[in-house]
């Protein structure tokens, strides 16, 4: 055994006594006799060694072709000890007599054996790609998410699934154990090969092979090296589908390709922290850098418009949602670079995903289009708020973003405006997007108030405030908005609401409803319900006339308006109808009385329909804001 030879208990072996003592002394017996021991040990490694020799007929051309660690697993394992016996015993011949012609003996057989050991690193890394694969070191969990999905699949039956199943385990199980196998040999090399000296030999290799796992995977990826200059030509076209492409990837290279490099990295240079650390640098870092500074050069693309902002947050989240992996994979000294970069687009990008905020208030408050025809939703308003759902499902990243720069150094919000409930830290950045998002609408709703004071028919001026605001709160209600506002601004605008259509049917319908107060209940003389149903029937007709032409797209609203009108006018009117009919027909005033009340609920039916009807109609829009309600493919696909 090889701990025999170097046992220092062993009386006979002085390793240290003095090489000037007499060929009879005791001292020159033991050096004599350790190096005949230390001769045996580097002959018996040198057998071993040369069985293997690449170069020399004292190895079978079979052995010189074979692969040792993957055919001949004993054989290897053998090697590896003779490798380790002759490295002890040069380091005794060392101190023994450093110009021994047995030391440069071993040295030659270690020679030998190290270009072995080099080519079976380079055969194991090349011809085992696929279970050195990144996604190959996380088979387990890839498993475990494939029985879910199978065990969830209710239409097949159970005996399918526990076949399915069990295939699929036995072929994650078999996959494993190979990789298992090939990480092992590799370790086993690479502890042998260092701790010989020569980890520069074996890093080279290594990190060449790798390497080029790294690049190739990235370049089918899609992941490529372009230069600032290269992004400031392409249109938006061009780019939006690299951005694509980048968004596909990044996910995959920050979790599978390069955290799958680490571990392997790590687990075979177990041995030694630098050369791990040096190791996995040379290998990771180009292609790295190259992937996290594609964003900073979207971010800095000099077209950036309104409409891009979603395709910057895409860019932005992208790298935040993958931090705590970014920081894990390049934790050591030598990849400072990488998370640098990473750093520096994710500032970059929020420094014009902020100017885009901002653009986006200046061109709403720069908005001088006039107010529709029929005061139905305004081509502002279905922009706007169509802009703030999309920014809401990014509500994370929108908080980093404006957390640094909070709202109320530059834009007080009227303190009766944002009632909801407060997050219990006020500087928290759920509190400061709310806050933004609240501000922006109250920005548009201000806009509103303008354009409605721009009718000539104050009534029209409040269904088109009803109508915008009503918007407002449907698009808040159905999306990420809800629970970014709070109920109570919810709750406010709908009251809101509720005035503004209340004040439209006082000053819209004043003459029908002033013609009914009270006086279904007075007794009329004939000329004096004459004069009556004549009144009524001008007012009816004036406010059917004027209003026929407008408009309330939502159908749950436009049903309640329609509902409370018939409440107020229909059944005041059936009352006085039923009462003085046969007397107006009997005095021969029969043309006097025009409307039933079927035929005054008729009327009513008919009204709101006119222009801005359809509420998810298209609308052109040539104001300071872009003619799409956020219909761009840079938009997130959402179904609003």
């Amino acid at each position: 055994m090889r701990t025999g030879y170097f046992s220092s208990s062993r009386p006979s072996s002085p390793l240290h006594s003095s090489t000037t003592s007499t060929s009879n002394s005791p001292s020159h017996h033991t050096s004599t006799f350790s190096q005949s021991l230390m001769e045996d040990t580097i002959n018996d490694a040198g057998a071993t060694i040369k069985k293997w020799d690449l170069d020399t007929s004292a190895s079978t051309s079979f052995n010189r072709i074979a692969n040792l660690f993957r055919d001949f697993r004993e054989e290897a394992q053998k090697f590896l000890d003779a490798v380790n016996n002759l490295q002890h015993a040069m380091h005794f011949v060392i101190k023994e007599s450093s110009s021994s012609g047995l030391l440069v003996h071993a040295q030659n057989l270690m020679q030998i054996a190290m270009t072995r050991l080099q080519k079976e690193m380079y055969t194991i890394l090349s011809g085992n790609r696929y279970f050195l694969d990144s996604e190959t070191l996380s088979t387990r969990s890839s498993r475990r998410s494939t029985r879910s999905s199978v065990s969830d699949d209710e239409d097949h039956d159970d005996e399918i699934n526990e076949t399915t199943n069990n295939e699929v385990s036995t072929r994650a199980s078999d996959i494993e154990r190979v990789s298992e196998l090939v990480m092992a040999n590799l370790k086993a090399i690479a502890d042998c090969m260092i701790g010989a000296g020569y980890g520069k030999e074996c890093v080279k290799i290594y990190t060449l092979n790798r390497k080029s796992v790294i690049d190739e995977t990235l370049y089918y990826l899609g992941v490529q090296k372009l230069t600032s200059s290269q992004i400031q030509k392409m249109d938006w076209e061009m780019l939006e589908k690299k951005t694509k492409t980048w968004l596909n990837a990044v996910k995959i290279a920050v979790s599978t390709l390069l955290h799958g490099e680490k571990i392997l990295c790590d687990h075979v240079f177990s041995a030694s922290d630098t050369i791990r650390e040096t190791c996995f640098s040379e290998i990771a870092k180009e292609g790295a850098v190259t992937l996290f500074a594609f964003p900073e050069m979207v971010a800095k693309y000099k077209q950036l418009s309104l409409e891009k902002m979603f395709t910057v947050l895409d860019l932005y989240n992208s790298i935040s949602e993958l931090w705590d992996e970014i920081d894990f994979i390049f934790t050591s000294s030598s990849l400072a670079m990488v998370k640098s970069q990473a750093v520096s687009s994710l500032l970059k990008l929020g420094d014009a995903s902020r100017y885009m905020l901002l653009e986006f208030e200046s061109a709403i408050q720069k908005d001088s289009s006039k107010a529709t025809a029929g005061g139905g939703v305004h081509p502002l308003t279905r922009y706007v708020m169509n802009y703030l759902v999309f920014l809401s499902d990014y509500s994370d990243a929108v908080a980093e973003i404006i957390a640094d720069y909070p709202l109320s150094a530059q834009f007080p919000l009227p303190e009766s405006y944002f009632v909801s409930p407060s997050p219990a830290d006020d500087d928290s950045p759920s509190s400061a997007i709310s806050l933004r998002l609240a501000w922006l609408i109250l920005i548009l709703l201000c806009k509103l108030d303008g354009k409605a004071q721009h009718y000539k028919e104050v009534s029209l001026s409040y269904l088109f405030l009803a109508n915008n605001l009503n918007y407002v709160v449907l698009k808040a209600n159905k999306s990420n908005l809800k629970f970014l506002l709070g109920s109570d601004w919810l709750s406010k605008h709908i009251t809101k609401i509720k005035q503004y259509m209340s004040n439209y049917e006082r000053m819209g319908w004043n003459k029908v409803l002033t013609s009914l107060q009270g006086n279904s209940m007075l007794e009329m003389s004939l000329p004096e319900a004459r004069e009556w149903f004549i009144k009524f029937n001008s007012g009816f007709e004036e406010a059917y006339r004027r209003q026929s032409s407008w408009a309330i797209p939502d159908p749950k609203l436009r049903d309640e308006v329609k509902l409370s009108l018939a409440k107020k006018i229909i059944s005041g009117y059936r009352i006085f109808y039923k009462k003085y009919r046969e007397s107006m027909r009997s005095g021969g005033a029969k043309s006097v009385v025009r409307f039933a009340p079927d035929d005054l609920q008729n009327y009513l039916s008919d009204l709101f329909c006119g222009a801005g009807f359809s509420e998810h109609g298209t609308t052109s829009y040539h104001s300071s804001l872009p003619s799409s309600l956020i219909s761009t493919s840079s938009s997130p696909s959402h179904d609003h």
